[in-house]
């Protein structure tokens, strides 16, 4: 098959699924090894961008989804006149970056750090499908523990929870530790 043959399949795999689609899916549907199947979505993905296509393709945590690009949202908010999405309180970002940093995490650890109840806040991340259920505690009462969801990451543009900036305490750390002779 021809590039843009194998891009064209790839292009359909995408828009059909409507969610991320591994690479290892991608790669067994087009014959073809995880590095051959990266470098079409590749391709294709720089092409969309250099046409300044109204679909992008993004990467979540080693899959790939085809979405709108946000240069076109306004025109796509005012086609639906649907309100604008809410942005995220205070309260919720503070508790948001909690469970990011820390996961998997139970209420009762994010209240501990937080120092107010984590109920609200959580269930509004569960509602918002940022955060979800990602087991339970193995202590009594069997707390359940939370983590980020893929939602989160494409939100927020990352790759991967790996892609988190890091923590101011462990910036500071780092420097003493390179500090140190």
């Amino acid at each position: 098959m021809r590039l843009a043959q194998l891009e064209a399949v790839v292009e359909s795999l995408l828009f059909i699924s409507g969610e991320a689609v591994s690479l290892s899916a991608i790669a067994q549907t087009i014959e073809m090894d995880k590095a051959t199947a990266r470098a079409i979505i590749q391709s294709l993905a720089d092409k969309y961008e250099e046409e300044h296509r109204g679909i992008r393709i993004v990467e979540i945590n080693d899959a790939y989804q085809m979405c709108t690009a946000a240069e076109c949202f306004e025109y796509i908010r005012n086609m639906y006149k649907s309100p604008q999405r809410q942005g995220l309180t205070q309260s919720l970002l503070e508790t948001l970056a909690i469970i990011a940093y820390k996961q998997p995490i139970t209420k009762g650890q994010i209240e501990e750090i937080r120092g107010v109840s984590a109920d609200h806040a959580v269930n509004k991340l569960v509602e918002k499908k940022l955060v979800c259920e990602v087991g339970r505690q193995n202590t009594p009462g069997k707390p359940i523990l939370f983590g980020t969801t893929d939602d989160f990451l494409r939100y927020f543009g990352f790759k991967s929870v790996g892609e988190l900036p890091p923590l101011e305490e462990e910036m500071t750390e780092e420097t003493e530790e390179t500090a140190q002779p």
